[in-house]
């Protein structure tokens, strides 16, 4: 499982490499994939890591709440983002922000958290963990939900949330846009 999002976090700082290097419609499918990237994997993050963390890690609910303030305000930033027209002037300076925001909070969860995981759960468990968040992963929102940042809050609008963002990708791909 660490090694799953470990992997993750190397394909989102490559995500905001692409985005930055590209404009016009290129930028756009970047940003895309990477809004999608970045709700997929915090949410398998806040449904199946967090939750594990936070019973199994000694100061894990310390360690979980420091993640989830940042995942919160990197969702709050996404989503404005996700507004704007990626050629838009602002766009770029507050993608910039945000990359140091995600950087910086995906260091943060290998140091406290995955460093944790990798000493402290058995190589079974962590095959089982794998196999949870793969599974939130299908059938999490694609879409920044700033407030939904805990398992039980991904329970209760997750489902809707998903579907309404699934649904709105299709719509673009169908139309001949990013999805």
């Amino acid at each position: 499982m660490v090694a799953l999002l470990t992997r993750q976090h190397g394909d989102i700082r490559n995500l905001f490499d692409e985005v930055e290097r590209t404009n016009g419609d290129g930028r756009r499918d970047a940003f895309r994939r990477l809004v999608r990237l970045l709700a997929v994997h915090e949410t398998a993050e806040e449904e199946v890591v967090h939750p594990y963390v936070r019973r199994s890690v000694e100061g894990g609910e310390r360690i979980v709440a420091d993640r989830l303030e940042e995942e919160r305000e990197s969702k709050e930033a996404l989503s404005r983002l996700d507004g704007m027209d990626p050629e838009d002037d602002e766009f770029l300076p507050g993608l910039l922000r945000l990359r140091m925001a995600v950087m910086e909070h995906a260091r943060a969860e290998e140091r406290y958290e995955f460093t944790h995981l990798r000493r402290s759960a058995e190589s079974r468990e962590l095959i089982r963990l794998a196999k949870e968040v793969r599974a939130a992963e299908a059938t999490a929102p694609t879409r920044p939900h700033p407030g939904v940042e805990s398992a039980a809050g991904n329970l209760a609008v997750g489902p809707m949330a998903a579907v309404t963002d699934r649904t709105r990708d299709a719509v673009r791909r169908a139309m001949g846009r990013d999805g």
